[in-house]
């Protein structure tokens, strides 16, 4: 027998859900993998309150099949899609045009439909990156940023508006990183900026550890995890000994909240951010593209998020 309390969460959480009609458009995700993803839920939740009958959707793609997917969702008339790990550049076949500054950071996590079923590619990354750091001054400052991918790019790009002294990209596969490093110094108008690349499979990175004032981490490394293992923490546990607490951690992951790195670094009492801001900010951006209202219940977008990631 089902408990009276069940079946009244039951009945309360049916009667918030939106009814799916036969006019209900489709939005999403593209990743890989997207189970952990929040973005449905404070999508949806946005939809809801902006009177648009709209359904977003978490959608496996391996990377293979990815061109084929974009294709046929923008013949069903998809109004949107996000795409996110690993697919960031990848992506970038799949579009007809991009935006000015997903075509300089070479990375998309938006797709807007364009006419004769083409997408738009864009990118909110940056935007949404640079959304919790807005209190912090980090004017002449040396930054760590963990991982040279299509969201590092976004990171870089973002952190160039900053004033930053130094920005050094750690990374295990050299040629990616030499590319990656090249990209971004050629990229940045802020030439003041000097970036550097650390492989830290051949060179000792606890200097540069040491002496961050801010380190981001861009890999996926710890999402959904809280076995205490050394693959689950960005380099390692014991590289982050050293760390002092005038250091910001910045983990772009947001499930588990918190990550086992920032839960290393709050025991040092460092500063630590989640990616939940960014993903929030990223998304909102996402919908004003796709709906053209600029009118986006942020705060429900985040709210939702959060009561989600308490049960």
């Amino acid at each position: 027998m089902v408990p009276e309390q069940s079946l009244s969460n039951f009945e309360s959480a049916l009667s918030k859900m939106s009814t799916i009609t036969g006019k209900t458009n489709l939005v999403g995700l593209l990743g890989q993998p997207v189970n952990h993803s929040l973005s449905p839920i404070m999508h949806n939740a946005a939809y809801e309150e902006m009177g648009l009958d709209w359904c977003y959707v978490a959608m496996p793609c391996e990377s293979k099949n990815l061109t084929k997917v974009t294709k046929a969702l923008r013949y069903l008339d998809c109004k949107g899609l996000n795409i996110t790990i690993p697919h960031k550049q990848e992506v970038l076949k799949a579009c007809n045009k991009l935006t000015e500054i997903a075509n300089d950071i070479q990375a998309v996590n938006t797709l807007i439909p364009e006419k004769n079923n083409q997408w738009i590619g864009a990118n909110t990354d940056v935007e949404g990156f640079l959304t919790p750091l807005k209190d912090h001054n980090l004017g002449n400052k040396s930054v760590v940023v963990i991982g040279c991918g299509g969201s590092a790019r976004a990171v870089v790009m973002g952190l160039s508006r900053l004033n930053i002294k130094k920005v050094t990209i750690i990374g295990r596969n050299e040629s990616s990183l030499d590319i990656f490093v090249k990209n971004m110094s050629n990229l940045l108008s802020n030439k003041k900026i000097l970036i550097e690349g650390i492989n830290n499979k051949k060179l000792n990175i606890l200097p540069y550890i040491q002496e961050a004032d801010l380190i981001i981490n861009t890999t996926p490394i710890g999402m959904n995890s809280r076995n205490a293992k050394q693959d689950n923490v960005p380099l390692g546990y014991e590289i982050w000994d050293c760390l002092s607490n005038k250091t910001i951690l910045y983990d772009l992951i947001y499930t588990p909240r918190p990550t086992n790195w920032l839960i290393l670094g709050q025991q040092k009492n460092c500063i630590t951010i989640d990616g939940l801001d960014m993903l929030v900010e990223q998304g909102a951006i996402a919908i004003r593209l796709w709906s053209g209202f600029n009118n986006v219940p942020v705060k429900t977008m985040k709210s939702s998020a959060e009561k989600h990631l308490m049960v």
